[in-house]
C-alpha cells in the first residue's frame, strides 16, 4: 500500500509539473519573430468614385471572356472587346504605360520608373472567367453576364475571380496617373487571358521578362484575402499567400478485351479493375503534417486566438496530433496539411450494352510543399500494387512553389498595407488552388498571393459558383489597396 501511495503521489507530482510547464509556455508564448511593420511609411488613400468604379466592373463582366476546356468553344472577339474597353476606360493609365499583347491575348503593361537600379514590381490579374454550369443560370439572383448593380454589390461571373482585381487595379492606376504620379520603381502589370485553363499567357509573360533580364522585387497575384471570421481568431485576418501547392492530373487506365455486355467476363472487365484501383488510390491518403505555411499561419495567429488554441500551439510537442485532427475537420483545413487526391472524371464504354476496351479515370492532385510530383507518382503505384492499370501524369505537373519571405521589404509593404486596410492581424498562408503567379517564380525574388477584399468563409463558395458578386465595400477597398501599393512600393 505504501508503494502504491508513493507511486500515486509521484504521478500527481508529474502531472502538476506537466500542467505548470504547459501553463508557463502558454502564458509566455509569442508568435515567431516577424518583420516590424510599424516602420513602413504607407502612401495615403486616394479619392475613389465608387459609383463609377462599380459601373466599370459591371461593364467588364458583360464581356464573355469564358475559358472553356475545349479552346474551340472560346470566343476570341470577347477578349478583343474587353481590351479595347480597357484602353477607352482608363486613358490616363494607358498614356502613362506602354502596352504589349503577347501569346494571343495576354497583356503586359510597363510603367517605367525613373530609377533603373530598382527592380520592378509585377501586379497580376487575369481576364478570363470560368463558364456558368449549364442549367444553373436560373439559380442566379441576377443573370451572370449582365453585370447588374443591386443590393450593394456588382453581380456576375468574374466579379471576384478575377475581373474584380483587373478593374480595381486599373482604377487605382488611373487615379494615380491622372494626378501625375511618376514611379521611381518600374511597375509591370501582367493580365493573362487563359489562367482558368491553360496558363500559356503567364508562361509567355515569364519568358518575356526573362528575355529582358528582369527579376522583379515581388509579384502580387490573387489567391488569398481578408477572412472576416477566421476560425483561429474568430475575427478578421488578412491572409497573404506565401506559397502555392503544386498541380497535376493523373490518368489511370485499365485495359480490357471489350465485347458484348450479354457475355461479360467473370471480373466484368476494365471497369471493375479501374474501380478497385481507385479505391486503393483514395484509401492511401497522404499523411497530414503541421508544417510549412499552414503551420506558420497558426503560429502567427495563436496569440490572438482563444486560450485553448494558444495553449495547443505553444505546446505542439504535446498537442500536435490534436491540432492536426481539429484542422483536418473541414476539407479546406485538411487541404492545408497534405497532398490531396480528387478523382474528377471517368470514361468507360460509349454505349450501355458494350464492354469498354479501356476504362479511364482522371485524378487531380494538389501537391503540398515538401512533396514532389515524382513522389506522388511512386506513392500511387505502390498503392495499386499488382493491379493491371497504367498510371501516368496527363501532362508534366507543376511542382509546389517555393515559400516566399515574411521578412523582406516587399513583405513589409504588402503586409503593412493589408493590415492597415483590413484593421486586422496579418498572417502568411498556403494557397491550395492554383494561380498564374507560379509561372513567374523564376523571374521574381518573392511571389505573394492576396486579393484586397473581405469575405466571410461562407462567401468564398460563390467563387466559381453561383451568385458571384463584389460588394461596393470590397470594390472601394481593392481600388484603395492597389493605388496605395503602387504609390508606396514604387513611389
Amino acid at each position: 500500500m505504501k508503494l502504491i501511495g508513493k507511486l500515486a503521489l509521484g504521478l500527481v507530482g508529474l502531472l502538476v509539473i506537466l500542467a505548470a510547464v504547459v501553463a508557463v509556455r502558454t502564458v509566455t508564448y509569442k508568435a515567431p519573430s516577424s518583420a516590424d511593420l510599424t516602420q513602413v511609411k504607407l502612401a495615403p488613400p486616394v479619392v475613389v468614385d465608387a459609383a463609377k468604379a462599380a459601373d466599370h466592373l459591371a461593364q467588364a463582366i458583360r464581356f464573355q471572356t469564358v475559358s472553356h476546356q475545349d479552346k474551340a468553344a472560346d470566343q476570341p472577339p470577347e477578349w478583343d472587346k474587353l481590351q479595347a474597353w480597357l484602353q477607352t476606360t482608363y486613358p490616363a493609365a494607358h498614356a502613362a504605360m506602354s502596352r504589349e499583347v503577347i501569346s494571343d491575348h495576354t497583356l503586359v503593361y510597363t510603367w517605367k520608373g525613373s530609377d533603373p537600379s530598382l527592380p520592378p514590381i509585377v501586379l497580376m490579374a487575369h481576364q478570363d472567367v470560368v463558364p456558368v454550369t449549364p442549367g444553373t443560370e436560373k439559380d442566379w439572383k441576377h443573370p451572370p453576364f449582365e453585370g447588374v448593380i443591386a443590393e450593394g454589390a456588382v453581380w456576375g461571373r468574374g466579379a471576384i475571380d478575377d475581373k474584380g482585381s483587373l478593374v480595381t487595379l486599373f482604377e487605382g492606376a488611373e487615379a494615380l496617373a491622372a494626378k501625375g504620379f511618376k514611379p521611381r520603381r518600374t511597375v509591370i502589370i501582367v493580365s493573362t487571358h487563359d489562367e482558368e485553363v491553360r496558363g500559356q499567357g503567364a508562361r509567355a509573360a515569364a519568358a518575356l521578362l526573362k528575355s529582358r533580364g528582369i527579376t522583379a522585387d515581388f509579384v502580387l497575384d490573387e489567391g488569398m484575402a481578408i477572412i472576416a471570421d477566421n476560425p483561429v481568431t474568430g475575427g478578421p485576418v488578412a491572409l497573404i499567400g506565401v506559397g502555392e501547392k503544386g498541380y497535376g492530373t493523373m490518368q489511370v487506365v485499365a485495359k480490357a478485351v471489350g465485347g458484348h455486355s450479354s457475355a461479360p467476363p467473370a471480373d466484368s472487365g476494365g471497369v471493375i479493375t479501374l474501380s478497385k484501383a481507385l479505391v486503393k488510390i483514395t484509401d492511401a491518403q497522404f499523411p497530414m503534417k503541421l508544417d510549412g505555411p499552414g503551420a506558420g499561419m497558426l503560429e502567427v495567429l495563436a496569440p490572438k486566438g482563444s486560450w485553448v488554441i494558444r495553449m495547443a500551439v505553444a505546446n505542439r510537442w504535446l498537442f500536435e496530433k490534436m491540432i492536426v485532427k481539429q484542422t483536418a475537420a473541414t476539407p479546406a483545413g485538411a487541404a492545408l496539411l497534405h497532398t490531396t487526391i480528387a478523382p474528377t472524371m471517368l470514361k468507360g464504354s460509349p454505349k450501355e450494352n458494350v464492354l469498354p476496351q479501356d476504362a479511364t479515370a482522371w485524378i487531380n492532385y494538389r501537391i503540398a510543399p515538401g512533396d514532389t510530383a515524382a513522389g506522388v507518382l511512386a506513392h500511387v503505384k505502390a498503392a495499386v500494387g499488382d493491379l493491371p492499370v497504367d498510371i501516368t501524369w496527363l501532362k508534366a505537373p507543376d511542382e509546389p512553389s517555393p515559400v516566399s519571405s515574411t521578412s523582406s521589404d516587399s513583405w513589409k509593404v504588402i503586409a503593412a498595407l493589408a493590415g492597415d486596410m483590413a484593421k486586422a492581424p496579418v498572417a502568411p498562408g498556403l494557397v491550395t488552388a492554383g494561380t498564374d503567379s507560379r509561372y513567374l517564380e523564376p523571374v521574381a525574388k518573392d511571389v505573394y498571393r492576396f486579393q484586397p477584399m473581405k469575405f466571410a468563409l461562407k462567401d468564398t463558395q460563390m467563387i466559381h459558383g453561383t451568385n458571384e458578386h463584389m460588394t461596393l465595400e470590397n470594390l472601394d477597398l481593392a481600388v484603395q489597396f492597389y493605388a496605395r501599393l503602387i504609390a508606396t512600393a514604387a513611389g
